[in-house]
């Protein structure tokens, strides 16, 4: 058994609903921008996602009642615990067969003003041919649009890319702008060469969870963007 065999076994056992490699040298320059040349020093991503439960997200339009908040908050946790331990059990596979292998976890802000992590899972899903980046700004399946959380373990590792980059495949789709409760998005498409604000603005998003928790208005849980995507929603 080949190692990306091996490594996608190991993935498959934990209940990782996708995974993919990405050769990270197009991303270079924007991944030593957001984390620095430690991080920027692994050559490929082994990039995992799990899939938040369809019956939780499907209730998200009432994220008021406690049920839906506490609910969706538990699954948002746990399956970024759950990747993060995958992540871990592949790391120690990589470096028992004597690769560098630097585990990200899955959902940790660093920077509070960039409002980013270290790395972005998204990216290293988009290069690995896992899906494309949305007008939601998140990283959207043609399996179940945007309802996974994700995880990265970089290396060195001679893992073979699983594809390329997915072209965009939201057409003229604007549910995900439309539905947000605060207009954080401007619908503009994704493009390489463009900063994150021309599409999003995060520090609107996320003073818009601190007003909320502030004002103990029943919830801090939104997630309405992946809720409306069509190709999450609408599945068979």
């Amino acid at each position: 058994m080949g190692l990306d065999e091996t490594v996608g076994r190991v993935a498959g056992l934990w209940g990782v609903d996708l995974w993919g490699v990405a050769d990270l040298g197009p991303a270079a320059e924007f991944i030593v921008e957001q984390g620095g040349e430690a991080v920027a020093g692994y050559p490929r991503a082994f990039v995992m996602g799990i899939a938040l439960p369809h019956a939780v997200v499907d209730q998200l339009p009432r994220r008021q009642d406690w049920a839906v908040k506490v609910a969706y908050r538990h699954q948002y946790d746990t399956v970024n615990r759950r990747l993060d331990l995958v992540a871990s059990q592949v790391t120690t596979l990589l470096q028992q067969q004597g690769f560098p292998a630097l585990p990200v976890p899955a959902s940790e802000r660093v920077d509070s003003e960039r409002i980013c992590g270290v790395f972005s899972h998204k990216l290293a899903a988009h290069l690995a041919g896992l899906g494309w980046i949305g007008r939601s700004c998140l990283l959207v399946t043609p399996q179940m649009g945007p309802r996974l959380r994700w995880v990265t373990v970089l290396t060195d590792a001679p893992l073979e890319p699983t594809g390329a980059s997915l072209a965009d495949g939201c057409g003229a789709c604007r549910e995900c702008v439309d539905i947000c409760p605060i207009g954080a998005l401007t619908g503009e498409p994704f493009r390489a060469d463009e900063p994150r604000e021309v599409r999003y603005d995060a520090a609107a998003c996320d003073r818009y969870f601190r007003e909320m928790s502030a004002e103990k208005r029943g919830s801090d849980v939104c997630g309405l963007c992946v809720y409306a995507c069509p190709h999450g929603r609408e599945r068979t």
